[in-house]
């Protein structure tokens, strides 16, 4: 038997996940600035990862209050959360804005539901549904567009190298949100995959594995000179602690379904404040790729959704952990 939540409930929850959507998405735009002033992507997502888990540290202590028992049984997936929410899916979509627009990175990354498809099938021989076998078809003629392999905008290959990884970091985390424990909050497993993340970016930069360089000085910021803290600022507490505070919320009451298909205004969002912030608007052909993309990620959620999917691996997240 379902349920359906009240109307207000529903208002409210689209509200909140819009509100998250549009905070996610500018963390791309705000975070360019300082990756051209010198800053290393193990940096920025450092200052994101680390800042966050400090300001989420007391709320999910609170949370985990007469849970002890059920972190300690979560330990693995907190650290796989870490490893590859935060660290590879993160670090790879900050490389690649170094190369490539932020929207178009943003669109390659989000094929991860797809590429989670070809994986399945590969594995398992089975057909994928009408809705799955569509989508994936209709998002991966979108990639071809959105490369737009033979006009001006092609990306850089690196950049486009760097877009893919993050897709497949982004396709391990959908494996593992599968297989969450309901019991754990979603607030306790943000900050304790945060935690993790800076913990290995702080290992892996004083080790010299990955680079840690950053500036504090002015940053270029539309045409003008500001301080660095201030996109930096913007990182953190819009595009990281606010943003899955609201995304938390917002998916409490809209449910998993919903909230995932409202999760995809976050490329719009992208795209827009690039186009506001950093005059990164997309060609013709590639707005047209980008459309194809997600139009395919949704008939893609659309198979997932139904009673008896075929496609395990493409179950929602529990919480919203975003790259950009």
């Amino acid at each position: 038997m379902t349920t359906t939540a009240p109307p207000r409930r529903l208002g409210s929850g689209l509200v909140l996940a819009l509100a998250a959507a549009a905070a996610f998405g500018l963390g791309g735009p705000f975070v360019k600035p300082l990756l051209e002033a010198g800053w290393t992507p193990s940096a920025a997502v450092l200052w994101r990862a680390g800042g966050a888990a400090l300001v989420l540290a007391i709320p999910a202590a609170l949370s985990l209050r007469g849970k002890a028992h059920v972190l300690r049984r979560n330990l693995g997936t907190i650290g796989l959360y870490g490893v590859f929410a935060v660290v590879a899916a993160q670090l790879c979509f900050y490389s690649a804005i170094e190369h490539m627009s932020v929207g178009i990175a943003l669109l390659i990354e989000y094929l991860a539901p797809v590429f989670l498809v070809l994986f399945a099938w590969a594995r398992t021989r089975r057909h994928p549904g009408r809705f799955t076998l569509a989508g994936s078809a209709l998002a991966l003629a979108g990639l071809v567009l959105v490369l737009d392999l033979s006009g001006e905008s092609t990306p850089e290959l690196i950049g486009i190298a760097w877009a893919l990884t993050a897709s497949l970091g982004l396709c391990v985390y959908y494996v593992i949100a599968g297989h969450v424990d309901p019991e754990l909050p979603p607030i306790a497993l943000t900050a304790g995959a945060m935690t993790v993340g800076a913990a290995i970016l702080l290992l892996l930069g004083v080790t010299g594995i990955t680079p840690l360089r950053a500036t504090f000085g002015d940053v270029v910021f539309l045409g003008n000179e500001v301080s660095w803290a201030v996109p930096a600022a913007v990182i953190l507490g819009m595009s990281t602690v606010l943003a899955y505070l609201l995304g938390i919320q917002g998916g409490s009451r809209l449910g998993t379904r919903i909230a995932s298909f409202v999760g995809l205004t976050e490329v719009l969002f992208s795209i827009v404040a690039a186009w506001a912030l950093l005059g990164e608007l997309p060609a013709p052909i590639q707005f047209a790729g980008g459309a194809l993309i997600l139009t395919g990620v949704v008939l893609v959620r659309l198979q997932a959704e139904e009673p008896a999917p075929i496609e395990p691996a493409a179950q929602e997240p529990p919480i919203p952990v975003r790259s950009s």
